[in-house]
């Protein structure tokens, strides 16, 4: 596509979106009356209360407070595997998700045949690219050259590339149909504020998502063994360009999640093993992570903080896992993370494992995707190779999930990094 055009793409996109979805929530001070709040009633899914404008939480006795100084414009905190929401904040307000909706896109079609095996290669082409949006992230895949499905999928969680997200959604069978299937999966997981647009999360005109959902895409997402680990991977070595005369390099690339690899002056959180971050100039940043704590696995979600300190969207979610890690057994649940529409029905449709991923199985078959994670190198505190499964959405043998029940986290196995 011409450059002239794709800048005009971008300027019409940017006017349309600051119509159609940015224009309530457009930044103000903090604590003003002009503060922007969701148009309510927001939707009831997962429970009355989770439709309500503002913050939810019923503390019990012990039960500590809100972190203060919460910006964020919506916020969940949710136990992984009951999926008891312990607390927030206008978790249903549609939003731009940014490069969070990247965990809808690999949920939706990791695993799929046409991305099998991991080890199969694919020579990109010009026309495979040229729908990537001006300004957007890149991991650096170029024309013409072959990526492996693995190389690309590292690409998409550690360097939040878009090219590599339309590269494997060609393969797929193209952007409208990825886009097509993303919207059908979320609509399947009962992510009912999701109106997807574009696979990598770029600025759209009415595409939208909310924290609630991407907790779900979350929540669906670590249920495959795959994705647990590429999201768990601080750095890894991806290819680079073919010089005439010389063996292809590599170049290191590393995760764009600050919580996990300490990068920026920020800490490291102790027990991350993911998932997933964005920005755009119109979501602000947004984040969704996971971590362990004392066999208690929590989500949080947090969207578009109005805060001007540093990476305020990481400090946000790091404090409300540790209120939630502290409020636990403390609190009563304000709602529920739903299961998928199957799970109600019992076809347990979206319910079968990827990549023959056993419920509850630890470790993985892919050496390169985990060997180079942050929790294998420990400087996070987390020590421990990914292998989070939530309960409430393991796969029994009569293909029928089991909601809301607690089962045990698979053994967290200690590995030690290759070099």
């Amino acid at each position: 596509m011409p450059a002239l055009k794709k800048t005009a793409l971008t300027v019409t996109s940017a006017a349309l979106l600051s119509t159609l979805v940015i224009g309530p929530a457009s930044a103000v001070d903090k604590n003003t009356a002009d503060d922007p709040k969701p148009t309510a009633p927001m939707s009831n899914v997962g429970g009355a209360k989770l439709g309500r404008v503002g913050t939810q939480v019923e503390l019990g006795p012990g039960a500590p407070v809100l972190p203060k100084d919460l910006t964020g414009r919506s916020w969940i905190v949710a136990d992984a595997e009951s999926g008891e929401v312990l607390a927030s904040h206008n978790p249903h307000w549609r939003l731009p998700p940014a490069s969070t909706l990247k965990m809808l896109f690999a949920d939706t079609v990791m695993g799929s045949p046409e991305l099998q095996p991991k080890t199969l290669q694919h020579k990109v082409t010009d026309k495979e690219l040229a729908g990537v949006g001006e300004g957007s992230s890149l991991v650096g895949v170029k024309p013409h050259l072959t990526y492996t499905v693995h190389d690309l999928w590292l690409g998409v969680f550690l360097r939040s590339g878009n090219d590599a997200v339309h590269v494997l959604s060609a393969m797929y069978g193209g952007v409208p149909r990825t886009v097509a299937a993303m919207q059908a999966h979320a609509e399947e997981l009962q992510a009912l504020d999701t109106n997807v647009v574009s696979p990598d999360g770029y600025d759209a005109p009415e595409q939208v998502s909310s924290a609630y959902d991407l907790t779900l895409f979350a929540r669906s997402g670590l249920q495959k063994q795959d994705f647990r680990e590429y999201c768990s991977t601080a750095t890894a070595k991806f290819p680079g360009e073919k010089k005439k005369g010389k063996k292809r390099g590599t170049f290191e690339i590393q995760n764009t999640n600050r919580l996990l690899t300490g990068a920026g002056g920020v800490e490291p959180y102790k027990g991350i093993a993911g998932v997933k971050n964005g920005y755009t100039t119109h979501a602000g940043n947004t984040f969704t992570g996971v971590a362990e704590r004392n066999g208690k696995v929590l989500l949080v979600t947090v969207m578009n903080p109005s805060s001007k300190e540093p990476h305020a969207v990481y400090k946000e979610a790091a404090s409300l896992l540790d209120w939630g890690f502290d409020a636990a057994g403390k609190v009563t649940p304000v709602g529920e993370l739903v299961p998928p529409k199957s799970a109600r029905t019992g076809t347990g449709k979206s319910a079968e494992p990827a990549d023959g991923d056993a419920a509850g199985a630890s470790g993985s078959e892919n050496d390169d995707a985990g060997k180079h994670s942050q929790a294998a190198k420990g400087s996070s505190g987390a020590g421990v190779a990914l292998g989070i499964a939530g309960g409430a959405l393991v796969l029994l043998a009569g293909g029928v999930f089991l909601v809301n029940r607690r089962w045990p986290l698979p053994d967290l196995v200690r590995r030690r990094p290759r070099h």
